[in-house]
């Protein structure tokens, strides 16, 4: 059995699959904002009560390639810590970490919306805003492991309605997070915002199709249950990218918002790589 634990800023998911890929146990819990010592806690209890098996967890950030720390999470309680040793200990069984971003891309890319693809963007748009590529079934994780770190780019073509530039919780003003979480919508104005929000949207995944040029974008987190999106998007990136025409194809998640605790769980039958 393979048990996948998906540790996001405001919720803390664990489920189990079996040797098919069904899922055979699933629980929620808040995540204890601001406690590493708790959020150990919450993720080793789960886990228990999911059962035996292997164990991946998706985390917001990634692991240091120097340090081993976590680096780059906006839930910042997690940064500068040991996790993934601390999560052998509290659990007793060795863990795999993957960023969030790259475990719902894996998930879309097994079995689910980028199925047969030979490469994935897999996008979250959440409480944060993130990125993962899987190529041919593996994720590609990048030599600094920040490959898909698009969130924290700079949002491209500036208007006058993204002005002044909105500051960032990494430090930086004008990231791509600040104008396209689910928090920076619901500031806007959320359903009267749409059509703004598209079209900062088609900009910034224009920059990934002409630097990836992926087969398939997958919308992940709470934004990607806007349907309109599917529609309006890739007519509004066409302007952007460098191509006399665009096959790739923007879709939402086969696996809904279970996406990513699924691909956590298959860290232990996917490959990673560089």
């Amino acid at each position: 059995m393979r048990v996948g634990v998906d540790l996001g800023g405001t919720k803390i998911e664990a489920r189990a699959l079996d040797a098919e890929g069904h899922e055979v146990f699933r629980k929620r819990i808040p995540s204890p904002r601001g406690d590493y010592a708790a959020t150990l806690a919450a993720v080793a209890r789960l886990v228990r009560e999911a059962g035996e098996g292997t164990v991946g967890v998706g985390i917001p950030g990634a692991l240091s390639t120097l340090t081993g720390l976590v680096k780059n999470a906006n839930s910042t309680w997690l940064i500068g810590k040991p996790l993934q040793q601390d999560l052998e200990t509290a659990i007793g069984r060795e863990v795999r970490l993957a960023n969030d971003a790259n475990c719902f891309a894996l998930s879309e890319a097994v079995d689910g919306a980028g199925e047969g693809a030979e490469l994935v963007f897999g996008v979250i748009l959440g409480t944060g805003v993130g990125g993962g590529i899987v190529v041919r079934g593996a994720v590609f994780a990048g030599a600094n492991a920040i490959a898909g770190e698009w969130g924290h780019n700079p949002l491209p073509l500036p208007q006058a309605s993204d002005l002044p530039l909105r500051p960032c919780y990494c430090g930086r003003s004008g990231c791509i997070e600040t104008y396209l979480s689910g928090p920076a919508l619901e500031r806007d104005g959320g359903e009267a915002a749409l059509g703004r929000y598209a079209e900062r949207l088609a900009r910034a995944l224009a920059g990934v199709i002409n630097i990836l040029d992926p087969d398939v974008i997958v919308l992940g987190g709470g934004v990607s249950k806007v349907a309109r999106l599917y529609e309006e998007v890739p007519k509004l990136w066409q302007r952007h990218v460098f191509s006399d025409q665009v096959a790739t194809r923007l879709l939402p998640p086969r696996h809904g918002d279970a996406s990513g605790v699924r691909g956590a769980a298959w860290l232990w039958g996917g490959r990673i790589g560089r």
